[in-house]
């Protein structure tokens, strides 16, 4: 991805001018890796307006401490302690802080970052990572003070001269991206062997990279269990089998689960009719649409337009 792009994207994700985040010389040191401090860009955002909803090209992890919600895919969460968040490039997202009264940091990268040190693994294939994980980590004190400690050594790190700083802040964030996977539920932390893990990921990935729909008539290319067998070049039974062990839920199950994601991204996002929503992804009609929507819910698509639910952590 070009700098220019990467940092337009970042200008608009916290809402700050893209010159006060990354000033030239440090774009030409550091790449596509940032650490900011809240409290300061919360200072300096004036009248701007709060940020969009909708995906940015690159990962985000930001330790927090202050009333916000935080809204990333269908799901809203209300923070009301210490906590980290994690996001992807795959989901789209937005942050509302409630008052001025924030404090924490967050760093963002990119994938390619990560290509000189990171060798066999990729964050995609991480549980931390996963769209269907918690996209917020309740912290503890002590777990809020040690993640703390490396955004310190990150921040520092910054605007060093040591000749190896880039390696370094790699490491850092290995370590911090490790200590939240750490943190996850153990259930939630079980890796897939490694030939199950990158199938279950490139599912994964061909899943996601229909999404977001972005007009009324856009077709899903992948639409049912044997469609992504055929792309990935395996037999449906044996993609089947690998999700299932991954994931605990079906091919068919998990393409629900997305396309019922979709569907209230949809209707809480945007203006388009049911039966547009219903038509974008796949549905031959919009009644069967409406039934597998309350089935996914408990409430039909006109009863869920303009709700949501939180969840208070």
């Amino acid at each position: 991805m070009p700098a220019a792009t990467y940092h337009e994207y970042l200008a608009e994700a916290t809402a700050a001018e893209t010159g006060r985040l990354l000033p030239a010389a440090t774009a030409a040191e550091t790449g596509q890796f940032n650490v900011f401090n809240i409290a300061d860009l919360l200072a300096t955002r004036g009248s701007r307006p709060p940020m969009s909803f909708g995906r940015r090209p690159f990962y985000k992890i930001s330790l927090m401490r202050g009333r916000s919600r935080v809204e990333v895919a269908d799901r809203t969460v209300e923070v009301a302690g210490p906590a980290l968040w994690l996001v992807t490039s795959r989901v789209p997202y937005r942050w509302h802080p409630h008052d001025a009264e924030q404090v924490g940091c967050f760093c963002v990268f990119t994938d390619e970052f990560l290509v000189p040190v990171k060798g066999s693994l990729v964050p995609d294939e991480l549980p931390v990572f996963q769209p269907a994980a918690c996209p917020v980590l309740p912290l503890g004190e002590d777990d809020y003070a040690a993640v703390a400690v490396i955004f310190e050594k990150m921040t520092r790190e910054m605007t060093s001269g040591y000749a190896y700083k880039h390696e370094l802040l790699r490491a850092y964030l290995l370590e911090l991206i490790f200590l939240a996977q750490k943190l996850l539920p153990p259930t939630a932390a079980t890796l897939a062997p490694p030939a199950a893990a990158r199938l279950a990921a490139r599912f994964t990935e061909l899943l996601e990279r229909q999404f977001p729909l972005a007009t009324p008539g856009q077709a899903l290319g992948l639409r049912t269990a044997r469609d992504f067998a055929d792309a990935l070049a395996v037999h449906v039974n044996h993609l089947n089998r690998v999700l299932k062990d991954a994931t605990g839920r079906t091919t068919t199950a998990l393409i629900a689960v997305r396309l019922g994601q979709e569907a209230r991204q949809l209707l809480r996002h945007t203006t388009w009719t049911v039966a547009e929503v219903a038509d974008g992804l796949g549905f031959t009609d919009t009644a069967h649409f409406c039934h597998f929507f309350k089935r996914q819910t408990g409430c039909a698509p006109g009863e869920y337009r303009g709700g949501g639910v939180a969840v208070s952590i």
